[in-house]
């Protein structure tokens, strides 16, 4: 099996942002037991700016871009050290890997990045993934890692992504206010939990949450991939993941697959606007693979340039999104009007229904 494993921030730093060792090695340990089962591995780690906030001595984590790109690469290079001696003691070689949005989306950036990440599992490495944040032109949040590692998944055509957290799982409600929560085990392939919005909150210290990873799932499970949402501390939580042991959350695989850059489109993008379309042009869209039209659109949200990701919505449900062939003032323009082009191409379209 093909496995791509992530672990948050808050599973491997402590409260001050020092590397937790003792949970790098674990994670490490459980690497080196897949290994010797014939897996592959993929991980992907958070935690450089956490590292970062106690490699330079600050005490809190900052919030402006300048210093918190400063200090993610202090912490970057802390943070693959600690990767490389743990693998290092099971005679495991560990391969730093930053990524950024354009890897997924540039056709050929892509390519070269699933090249790379192929030939380094062919040659026995553990590549070690985490987003590029010390050169990131957006706020440090494109997609959480959460997001890469299911973008990652996809690309390497994963047998399971793992997503490893200081959670059980998914609960019924937040189980640190409610203590009539429980544990979901398993979520199936058409249940309504893949698309519901959770609490973002986590333990302030990295960007996701459990929001983002069900975003995560919905990919995965979108890509044709099993996923689980589990407790980084839990004892042979990867293995536990690889044979289907239901040690956390598990998500199904869908019978419906998307191609990296729609998965992109659909989840892993922020949308720059909206657009609003009659009945008409919705039913065309869902019934047959076609373009979205000028002639459909009733009118246009935000401000947006040519090439940005937009939501589609017919009355006030949003059923699409879409890589967009027209600016928003072009379109206030040509809403309405035949004739004149597409607004977004059938190739960048994605139906969510």
């Amino acid at each position: 099996m093909r496995v791509v494993a992530k672990i948050g921030t808050a599973s491997i730093t402590d409260t001050k942002g020092a590397i937790e060792r003792a949970a790098i090695a674990k994670l490490c340990d459980e690497v080196s037991d897949l290994r010797k089962q014939g897996h592959e591995v993929i991980v992907v780690s958070s935690g450089a700016v956490a590292a970062g906030v106690a490699a330079v001595g600050l005490s809190e984590r900052p919030g402006d871009m300048p210093t918190l790109q400063a200090i993610s690469a202090a912490g970057q290079s802390r943070l693959v050290e600690a990767y490389n001696q743990e693998l290092g003691r099971h005679g495991l070689v560990g391969a730093q890997l930053l990524v950024g949005s354009m890897d997924f989306v540039m056709r050929n950036q892509y390519l070269h990045l699933r090249s790379t990440m192929n030939r380094l599992l062919e040659l026995g490495c553990v590549p070690i993934v985490n987003e590029n944040d010390a050169i990131a032109n957006d706020e440090l949040r494109y997609g959480d890692n959460d997001r890469i590692a299911a973008m990652i998944a996809n690309s390497v055509h994963a047998d399971v992504l793992v997503l490893l957290t200081d959670m059980d799982g998914v609960f019924t409600a937040d189980p640190r206010t409610d203590s009539s929560a429980t544990l979901v085990p398993l979520v199936r392939n058409d249940d309504p939990l893949l698309s519901i919005d959770a609490d973002a909150g986590g333990s302030g210290r990295g960007s996701g949450g459990m929001a983002s990873k069900l975003v995560a799932a919905r990919m995965a499970s979108w890509s044709g991939i099993r996923s689980v949402i589990a407790h980084a501390s839990r004892k042979g939580v990867l293995s536990g993941s690889v044979s289907d042991e239901l040690v956390g959350t598990t998500f199904e695989a869908h019978n419906r697959t998307l191609a990296a850059r729609k998965l992109w489109i659909a989840f892993a993008a922020e949308p720059a606007g909206a657009i609003f379309v009659d009945a008409g042009a919705r039913m065309a869209l869902m019934d047959r693979p076609t373009s979205l039209l000028p002639a459909g659109v009733t009118s246009v949200a935000g401000e947006f340039e040519s090439g940005a990701v937009v939501e589609i919505s017919v009355g006030g449900t949003v059923f699409a999104r879409g890589l967009v062939s027209m600016g928003s003032i072009e379109l206030v323009g040509a809403a309405g009007l035949s004739g004149i082009g597409h607004v977004v191409h059938r190739d960048d379209l994605v139906i969510f229904e």
